[in-house]
């Protein structure tokens, strides 16, 4: 037996929620285009973006820890193939669709600049006098609409409206003068969570592998403390440290989903809603943590922001980033010659130096820009 599209469709509408988007009644796609006889749309859509340019420069992109750090360090693309795993199981347990989480999570980092926030705060400031803003959302949904070129008839990768609406509602609203999308969709508000487990727990695994954080430090702290209770009841005093913190984050990361699922569902059911309309009518966030466990991921938060993310060590890396970031957009404004003979084709065209500019240094990988500098 072949499990083909119409099967499938026939097996979401077996196992999904009333609420969870069934992917054959998908508000399509800007370009019309054949079905697929095997995939259904939002499986097409994670294909397209799993084979993109933008997914593949994701792995030397930093996330905290530039690559020179290490081999074992998180990088975007880890990190966005993290936080799709957890998605799926997310929504796999709330009667959601895994395919459609997925697809939104692996693309939700494609607009990050080289050199993480740091980066992204940098191009922002830089574009301000010109009456532009650089958000890496927005420039996520560039990506798969404008920038990534590999049809003949149109610019984008052509996805469905799910997934660019995720896109957007991941974190910012997609139309705030539409009144039939008030909210997101439960798909992308897991994919949001989804991104908080990530980055908290492979942070915390990241700062301790690298030295700059001490167990000491975080026994304090309310996930720290439930995680290590779990792990030593289970296999009692673990004595090799890289072990350990292998089985405290992975139980921090357990604890957190767990706790999501449980909440939401909750959430979910005393709101008996019907369908996805239902969802997108309403500005309440149904896919939320306990207010125990939220404080506890504000607790984890704030430390890591005190003791990782401004650590001298990493704070030197993000301004040296900042600093050819800032030298590469100065030099292709006043030289627009030294950019790609396509970037300067399109400022030609008519198209502002600053956007070509823009979405030409957020694609850069950290050794490209660091490269490209070098080269001037």
């Amino acid at each position: 037996m072949i499990f083909d599209r119409d099967r499938q469709f026939q097996h979401e509408a077996l196992l999904l929620a009333p609420y969870g988007i069934k992917s054959q009644f998908s508000r399509g796609r800007e370009h019309s285009e054949p079905d697929d006889p095997m995939r259904t749309p939002f499986q097409k859509d994670r294909d397209r973006i799993i084979h993109s340019r933008a997914f593949r420069r994701l792995k030397m992109k930093t996330q905290v820890f530039v690559a020179h750090y290490g081999d074992h360090y998180r990088t975007r693309l880890t990190h966005s193939m993290e936080v799709a795993q957890i998605s799926r199981d997310v929504a796999r347990a709330l009667g959601l669709n895994e395919d459609l989480a997925e697809t939104i999570a692996l693309a939700h980092d494609l607009g990050h600049t080289p050199f993480g926030h740091a980066g992204e705060e940098t191009l922002n400031q830089l574009l301000q006098p010109f009456g532009l803003r650089f958000e890496h959302n927005e420039q996520s949904r560039r990506i798969v609409e404008k920038l990534e070129c590999v049809y003949p008839n149109f610019c984008g990768l052509n996805l469905t409206f799910e997934v660019r609406q995720g896109l957007m509602k991941h974190q910012t609203p997609w139309d705030q003068n539409h009144k039939e999308f008030k909210g997101a969709s439960l798909e992308a508000a897991v994919v949001n969570l989804a991104d908080e487990i990530a980055y908290t727990n492979h942070d915390v695994d990241d700062g301790l592998r690298s030295g700059i954080l001490k167990e000491r430090d975080l026994e304090p702290l309310g996930l720290w403390q439930n995680a290590t209770e779990l792990v030593f009841n289970h296999y009692g005093r673990i004595s090799d440290p890289s072990i350990r913190w292998s089985r405290l984050v992975s139980q921090m990361i357990g604890v957190m989903i767990q706790d999501l699922i449980a909440h939401s569902s909750q959430k979910i059911d005393s709101a008996h809603l019907k369908s996805p309309e239902d969802v997108y009518r309403s500005s309440e966030s149904w896919i939320s943590f306990s207010p125990k466990q939220a404080q506890f991921n504000r607790e984890m938060q704030s430390f890591l922001m005190q003791n990782l993310y401004f650590h001298p060590r990493v704070l030197k890396r993000s301004q040296d980033g900042q600093k050819i970031l800032e030298k590469l957009f100065k030099t292709y404004h006043k030289n627009p010659g030294k950019l790609p003979l396509e970037a300067q084709l399109l400022i030609r065209s008519g198209e502002k130096p600053e956007i070509v500019i823009k979405d030409y240094i957020a694609g850069m990988t950290d050794e490209f820009a660091k490269k490209s500098l070098k080269e001037m």
